[in-house]
């Protein structure tokens, strides 16, 4: 039950928090370019260190090799349908703030469900691996959604508005943590190790499309640099700590 509860406050501090710096003091550019290398760093290193390995040793090679393509192919449909930060929309001559608030909204959620999966799928195997992958999101939601509230209050206008549609999304996340443990709890060993290879693909795809490009590393190489160091050493301590 504490692991549970655990889970649960990560999956919601995260969130919170970004949204919270981000509407409170809008934080230097250097800060967030950081953070955001720092949480690609973790995602990576929590599906290559962990999440792979662990789909490996319950699962054939091929199995594990199409669940993580299908989820980086997954991801990016979703991500070219309904992009989760879509500074276009704000660059538009006569802006609908309806439809824009309405379909940055709805990335948003559904950007949270496969990263509610990953939470669960790993904690369906060991609740050790379901709090290292909600930590590594975690960190990652904290200047995603500093990221993405910014824009979103630039459409609202209303710094309570805009905090309240955050809040809401992160139920999206919830959800996506409840489905994956829940019906892969006691599942055959083979399906539990495709659906974790299908959430190291979602954690990667995130990183390596939106995290990495969005940091800008080449612009602010000694923060990025060391926002990505930083982020693996977190990562092989949280292994050592888990084993």
């Amino acid at each position: 039950m504490n692991d549970l509860l655990l889970i649960i406050s990560l999956i919601f501090v995260g969130q919170t928090l970004g949204c919270l710096i981000g509407l409170i003091k809008k934080p230097k550019e250097t800060f967030l370019y950081g953070s955001l290398a720092f949480a690609a760093s973790m995602m990576l290193g929590i599906s290559f260190f962990q999440l792979i390995p662990e789909s490996l040793e319950i699962a054939p090679l091929y199995l594990v090799i199409i669940s993580f393509l299908m989820g980086v192919v997954t991801f990016r449909i979703i991500d070219r349908t309904l992009p989760h930060i879509n500074p276009e929309l704000l660059k538009k001559e006569k802006p609908s703030i309806e439809r824009s608030v309405t379909m940055l909204v709805i990335g948003m959620a559904l950007h949270n469900i496969p990263e509610g999966l990953a939470i669960g799928v790993g904690f369906a195997l060991t609740p050790a691996l379901g709090i290292m992958i909600a930590v590594g999101i975690a960190a990652q939601d904290v200047p995603e959604n500093i990221a993405t509230i910014i824009p979103l209050y630039g459409l609202t206008k209303n710094k309570i508005k805009s905090f309240i549609i955050v809040t809401v999304t992160i139920l999206f996340e919830l959800l996506g943590f409840i489905f994956g443990y829940y019906f892969l709890k006691g599942t055959s060993l083979d399906l539990l190790g495709a659906s974790l290879a299908l959430a190291a693909g979602f954690m990667t795809y995130i990183s390596i499309e939106e995290l990495i490009p969005a940091a800008q590393i080449r612009q602010n190489l000694k923060v990025g640099v060391s926002g990505l160091i930083l982020g693996l050493i977190c990562v092989l301590v949280i292994c050592l700590q888990a084993n």
